[in-house]
């Protein structure tokens, strides 16, 4: 039978096209192209000799001058077929161990043949067979194994022509090279092309470090960690590595190397800076301008000199501006108005050049001249605030002479001015003033004796004596002076001030029976006080003390009976507001008594409260044309369908990276509503720390939900991937964002139910998004604000109690599953409650056993875990409060540094797995594997660690020589082998 009766003219319109746009991924190294080849194949089949039968046969034509072969084979109305057709000798790359293989084919349908469609088959078989050398026409069915069943997706009716594109994987080739075999068992089958390639990951260059083409691993070596080579005129900040896919994609590239002195980056080398630019360090930086003041050298730079005349002051980075010395200080003068007698007062204006620095203080020297002779004045010279470092510009100077001529030099200073004082004498410095002065005065006398006069109940006389007047008096003196109450309580002291003419007074209105404290001070001739006496005390008779006690007894105890009156009825008043508020919130409601709980509507509407469920989706998603997404590559699977990575561009906007949920085909229209019930959801909300709803394609046949694409995944997986690496400040910060998500949902009365971290995704700067609403319900109006539901399955490890007993979802609820994300976030990904099952967890629970803080886990923050798990819900905190609390961590690094007791026997399994001989574990890669450190097994083994004896004499020094590198998985191993020397280590969980 003839497979291309009617469709051959279709047939070889397709080879010619297709072998004209033949083209060849850069990532993809082809070992054999049966398009490519254009001539004779050579390929074997068998058996050799079919008599009459017919096997596989080649048929060949010729396209606008060009050969095109194919194979066919169409036995259908025979029984127990067994045609081969093998492929010649194809060579193998020593490091490919994996290649994919892609078929073209037609099948035709086996109804399409009349009364012999019992015996015909619509499939055929691929085999495969490795050898070190080519063995020819030596062909033995024995020596092929079975790679795949080659399935069509589409079969080919009399006059239309199905083409189906295959790819199968041939994984862990290890000779020298190996044949492709087909198997026909009775099917109508043309091969029109076959080409068989592996991938690698091309040369590249990133982080200033070159990797060499690498070919893709199997299926036992998914990453391929590649080292990588600094670029010229780079060095190594930290290893450049890389890893290499199966699928030929280069992924988490670690390290980097950076540009050293005088070189910057540019298009991923290392140039020298140019001339008048610098870089003074190795980092990623440019090269910066040369600074102020500074000289400019040729390219390369990796520092520039100052210019003479300019300096930098010690404190100075070496890459900042020179300065220059400043200028002197402007308008030096001085002033005695209203000072007293010895004092005045020098002011002066900033310099005018500052030398280009704000670091400017001033300093004062002084001489004073008796005729011709001069000299400094000394430490009687009295300087108001000080007469060095001053930043103000001027200065109280006293205990000066008169008729003496004082010069004060006033000297600006900056941080250059020590250079200034090696190289030139302080006369010859531009960056001073001095002025001359002097002061013509006559001392006001002082105080000698105070004496008491005459006193009665309410008043007292006193005099007083002065010292000898040196000079003539112009004028009379006048006095000041100053009594008050003798009291303790200075704070409320009032102090009454006379000035005199004579040196007596009376003074009256006094209270009887109590001391006063007097001082008297001669006035100069410009009224400032002088010299001063000593503080004296006198005291007036004690007449009518007695009747002033007794109103003063009385008035007081006025005041207070009505001060006692007036705070019982505040105390009735609040009691009673108290009841009231009592009675209309029940005693449940305490979780949920904040401000926000009064707004007067929700913000959050539940789209299963639509009656038509589209009209929910139509209102808060935005549809988007299919022609407006471009799928990429499947990165998951949903509860729906796949998940794809895409880009969605909308005429008008920016192309950006989206994720794309697509319901798989054969849905009913329930699972459509399902489906599209969680994009109404999302499409309510507009925060950072929640994944955004870009739109949804419901118009169409097939319907989608597209959301922004987050480049890091599931939290889990991520934080698995990268155990160890993350500081605890910045796993805080990630927590930190997904508290505040949720706070978003909790202000919006909106209940999660399902928050755990592989519902969070993180983009690439590490933050984090709630994503996931397919459990997630809204709060009813009801007053425990709870959602109650018959049925559906409850996630028990990151659940609270009463929600898994009583199936009552809340913000607290919410609350307990954060405390739980918090501890997976601080374990780098470890499952809660390790391997116990979902009974063993609601048991322990409920027998008050909580999870042991991580390993490395501050103390502050394991304290908020326990707090989430308080049993009872209304004492749990808010989210509000759990984000004011991680911002005041972040703000505080240190408070991070406490850590929490960690007990590593929480970890090890429970003791129905251990080994016959009361060890915990029967053999080193079962512990391992219960560490979830398994990978390192092949490393145990090659350094001969192979009976769990030999693992509890190991030293941290043992474990890293073995090659554990990562600092995560050094201290979980550490401290799993401390935990299993100690003799309780085989205690139950439940026991902790």
């Amino acid at each position: 039978m003839d497979l291309f009766t009617g469709v051959r003219p279709l047939l070889f319109s397709y080879v010619l096209i297709n072998g004209i746009l033949i083209t060849l991924q850069s990532k993809e190294e082809v070992l054999l192209d049966m398009k490519a080849t254009g001539g004779e194949l050579g390929w074997l089949t068998w058996p050799l000799d079919q008599g009459d039968k017919q096997g596989w046969e080649v048929v060949q034509r010729t396209l606008n001058g060009s050969q095109f072969y194919t194979y066919s084979v169409c036995n259908v109305g025979e029984r127990e077929q067994d045609n081969w057709l093998r492929t010649t000798f194809i060579q193998r790359r020593p490091s490919a161990s994996r290649v994919f293989v892609e078929l073209q084919f037609i099948v035709r349908d086996c109804n399409s043949f009349d009364g012999t469609s019992l015996t015909c088959k619509e499939t055929f078989n691929l085999f495969t067979s490795e050898s070190d050398a080519d063995v020819g026409t030596t062909f033995r069915k024995g020596q092929f194994k079975k790679v795949a069943t080659i399935a069509p997706d589409e079969i080919t009716s009399k006059n239309e022509l199905r083409i189906n594109t295959e790819t199968k994987v041939v994984e862990n080739l290890s000779r020298k090279g190996f044949y492709l075999a087909f198997q026909d068992i009775g099917a109508c089958v043309a091969l029109l092309s076959l080409r068989v390639y592996y991938k690698t990951c091309p040369a590249t260059v990133k982080s200033l470090a070159s990797f060499p083409e690498t070919v893709a691993g199997g299926e036992n070596q998914a990453l391929m960690e590649v080292r990588g080579v600094c670029v010229e005129n780079a060095i190594i900040e930290d290893i450049p590595r890389i890893y290499c896919t199966v699928d030929g994609e280069w992924v988490v590239p670690v390290g980097h190397c950076q540009c050293k002195p005088g070189y910057e980056e540019v298009k991923n080398s290392c140039q020298e800076c140019k001339p008048g630019f610098f870089k003074a360090e190795a980092s990623s930086d440019k090269c910066e301008p040369c600074p102020a003041n500074t000289q400019r050298l040729n390219s390369g730079a990796s520092s520039c000199p100052c210019m003479d005349g300019f300096y930098r002051a010690p404190s100075d980075p070496p890459t900042g501006p020179c300065s220059g010395l400043p200028s002197a200080p402007q308008n030096l003068m001085a002033t005695t108005t209203q000072l007293s007698a010895g004092k005045l007062l020098l002011s002066w204006s900033p310099p005018k050049d500052t030398g280009g620095r704000d670091d400017i203080t001033y300093s004062i020297e002084c001489q004073r001249c008796e005729g011709d002779v001069c000299q400094p004045c000394g430490e009687k010279i009295r300087y108001e605030p000080a007469s060095a470092g001053l930043t103000d510009t001027k200065v109280s100077v006293s205990e000066l002479d008169a008729h003496l001529n004082y010069t004060f030099t006033v000297e600006a200073h900056s941080g250059v001015s020590v250079f200034a004082s090696q190289i030139m004498p302080r006369g010859n410095r531009p960056s001073t003033s001095a002025l001359t002065t002097s002061l013509h005065y006559t001392d006001p006398p002082k105080i000698t004796t105070m004496r008491l006069v005459e006193k009665t109940p309410n008043s007292l006389s006193l005099s007083w004596d002065v010292s000898p007047r040196p000079r003539v008096q112009s004028r009379p003196i006048r006095y000041e002076l100053t009594y008050r109450k003798k009291d303790d309580n200075l704070d409320v002291t009032t102090y009454t001030v006379l000035i005199l003419e004579k040196n007596s007074v009376q003074i009256s209105d006094l209270s009887p029976g109590t001391a006063y404290l007097f001082r008297v001070q001669a006035l100069s001739s410009d009224g400032s006080p002088g010299g001063s006496s000593m503080e004296e005390q006198f005291e007036t008779s004690l007449k009518e003390r007695l009747t002033q006690n007794n109103t003063a007894v009385i008035f007081c105890a006025a005041i207070g009976g009505a001060a006692m009156l007036f705070i019982v009825v505040v105390v009735l008043f609040l009691r009673r507001r108290k009841r009231n508020s009592h009675t209309r919130q029940g005693p449940e409601d305490t979780y949920f008594s904040s401000s926000e709980q009064l707004k007067p509507l929700k913000t959050y509407v539940d789209p299963h409260t639509y009656e038509d469920p589209n009209t929910a989706v139509l209102k808060f998603a935005t549809e988007i044309h299919p022609s407006h997404i471009t799928k990429q590559k499947v990165i998951g699977a949903g509860e729906f369908g796949e998940v794809y990575r895409g880009i969605l561009k909308v005429p008008g906007r920016k192309e950006v990276a989206v994720a794309i949920k697509t319901l798989k085909p054969g849905y009913t229209e329930k699972q459509r509503q399902d489906f599209l019930s969680e994009a109404s959801i999302m499409g309510q909300f507009s925060h950072q720390n929640i994944i955004r709803l870009e739109g949804v394609v419901t118009k169409f046949k097939h319907a989608m939900i597209v959301t922004e694409y987050m480049e890091n995944g599931a939290l889990d997986r991520y934080l698995r991937d990268h155990d160890g690496e993350f500081s605890s400040f910045v796993l805080v910060g990630m927590l930190r964002g997904i508290a505040a998500g949720m706070k978003y949902l909790s202000d919006m009365s909106y209940v999660h139910r399902d928050l755990a971290a592989r519902n969070i995704l993180v983009n690439n700067t590490l933050e984090c998004k709630v994503s996931d609403f397919g459990l997630s319900r809204v709060l009813e109006d009801d007053p425990e604000g709870t959602y109650t539901t018959s049925g559906g399955k409850i996630p028990i490890r990151w659940t609270a109690p009463e929600a898994i007993a009583y199936r009552k979802f809340t913000s607290a609820s919410d609350v307990w599953s954060f405390g739980i994300v918090m501890w997976e976030v601080m374990a780098f990904g470890e499952r809660p409650y390790w391997d116990m099952s979902n009974h063993e967890v609601m048991k322990a629970i409920n027998e008050a056993f909580r999870l042991p803080a991580p390993m490395d886990c501050p103390s502050a923050v394991y304290q908020l875990m326990l707090q989430c798990w308080l049993q009872e819900r209304s004492k749990r905190p808010r989210f509000g409060d759990i984000v004011s609390l991680l911002d005041k961590l972040l703000r505080s690094p240190d408070s991070l540094k406490a850590i929490a007791d960690f007990d590593p026997r929480v970890s090890i399994r429970l003791p129905s797995t251990s080994g016959s001989d009361g060890s915990p574990f029967r053999s080193v890669s079962e512990w391992l594997e219960s560490i979830k450190m398994s990978q390192y097994s092949e490393n145990f083994t090659c350094a001969g660690v192979v009976t769990m004896d030999q693992v509890l004499q190991m030293k941290n020094e043992d474990i890293k020589n073995i090659g554990v590198r990562l600092p995560g998985h050094l201290k979980r191993i550490a401290y799993s082998i401390l935990g299993l020397k100690d003799q309780t280590s085989t205690l139950s969980v439940f026991a902790v």
